[in-house]
């Protein structure tokens, strides 16, 4: 076995929440070598979930979605190379080549790239949007006024909280989901019925059940879409919000194993000396047995922690096993989750009512307890099934005085 170079220089590739996380925790762990994150943006690292919420709306400006100064980043040492994108791979010479040309040597390589918006045929045409970055979001601020017409296309959480967000401002939204019922894949029948009766209740026109067959344009702008049920739905603005792809474009040829992101062990490895953390990266998690790709804030952090601590000292790493946790807010109501909910076999109200606007729900997947979310209930409600998650417990031992005591 060829044994590992001396670890001298650490590169990671996307300047998001999860590696920054990552170089932060390499320098916190004592590593004096040289750490080179990498970030296709101009801006210096930035919190992505309040794009959708606060800088929408405009209640915050672009400035305080950063999360460290530039003083803070010199701080630490960093080889801060920002404004270019990682644009090639070779694991066998251990270099990351950049679109500027640059070759960068490593030791250890992470990759943070993330995720970009999945588009549609129409979606280079004047005011149609989507929403990943924070131009995305500064761009359809601009847009948002009283009594202008928007069209979301997609009701996952992104659509549906810029259908919140729009609607405090007093634009007439028009959301648009394929599915019966939004959400239903993700968290289940019943809350997403319950959602969906939450945007009706505070204005929103909900198209369910059908498609965006194209769009209709004049004077080189969006003016409506057609649905394939045949209706036309004047627009002023359109966002689509119909997914995302991992960036792994850059990675082909690498001999990395893509598949809906970049595959990974347990520990977050995906080659010797090459790690993935957050939006990007697909692992098996031990808990849940099952390879997962989790895009949320909360597991970008958590991983970048975990994956440098793995590679500084790889002789004590640790499976990434964490608890996935994720909010949303929506017309005021704040939704929390922890655990896996897709794929599971059953969904219990075990506290509150839905008709109230507050109750919790447990899920199941094969006989174990493998996610809890809440709907308007305080935190601590919510933060006591974390560890019986982690636990993996065996859902019928749960019983009904158990889970409402």
């Amino acid at each position: 076995m060829t044994p590992s170079p001396p670890l001298r220089r650490v590169v990671i590739a996307g300047a998001s929440a999860a590696g920054l996380s990552a170089a932060e925790t390499v320098r916190r762990e004592g590593f004096a070598g040289t750490v080179t994150l990498v970030g296709q943006e101009r801006h210096l690292p930035y919190d992505r979930p309040p794009l959708s919420k606060q800088v929408l709306t405009g209640t915050w400006p672009a400035e305080r979605t950063a999360l460290r100064t530039a003083d803070d980043l010199k701080a630490l040492g960093i080889d801060l190379r920002l404004g270019t994108a990682a644009a090639a791979l070779s694991p066998t010479a251990r270099t990351v080549t950049l679109a500027d040309g640059t070759d960068l040597g490593y030791d250890a390589l992470i990759i943070a790239t993330g995720v970009s918006p999945r588009r549609l045929p129409w979606c280079g045409t004047p005011g149609v949007h989507v929403l990943r970055d924070l131009q995305d979001a500064l761009a359809l601020r601009q847009r948002l006024a009283a009594g202008r017409r928007l069209v979301v296309v997609g009701a996952g959480f992104l659509g549906s909280e810029v259908a919140s967000a729009a609607r405090s401002l007093d634009v007439d939204v028009t959301l648009v989901e394929p599915a019966a019922v939004p959400l239903a894949h993700a968290v289940g029948h019943q809350v997403g019925a319950h959602l969906a009766e939450v945007h009706r209740d505070h204005g929103v026109d909900l198209r369910l059940g059908t498609q965006v067959a194209d769009i209709a344009a004049g004077a080189g702008r969006v003016t409506g879409v057609r649905l394939t049920d045949g209706t036309l739905l004047p627009a002023d603005d359109v966002l689509v919000a119909v997914g995302s792809e991992p960036n792994t474009a850059w990675l082909r040829g690498s001999g990395l194993r893509l598949s809906d992101g970049v595959v990974c062990d347990a520990y977050s490895a995906a080659a010797p000396g090459v790690y993935a953390a957050g939006d990007v990266a697909r692992w098996h998690h031990p808990l849940f047995d099952t390879c997962l790709r989790v895009e949320h804030r909360t597991n970008a952090a958590e991983q970048g922690m975990a994956v440098a601590r793995n590679l500084l000292r790889p002789e004590q790493a640790k499976p990434f096993t964490p608890v996935p946790y994720f909010w949303s807010d929506q017309h005021g109501r704040k939704i929390q989750a922890y655990g896996h909910l897709r794929g599971h076999g059953e969904a219990r109200v075990v506290e509150g009512d839905p008709a109230d606007g507050r109750f919790l729900v447990l899920y199941r997947t094969g006989r174990t307890l493998t996610g809890a979310l809440a709907v308007g209930m305080p935190p601590k409600a919510l933060r006591r099934w974390r560890a019986a998650i982690a636990a993996g417990t065996d859902w019928h031992t749960l019983t009904t005085d158990s889970l409402v005591a």
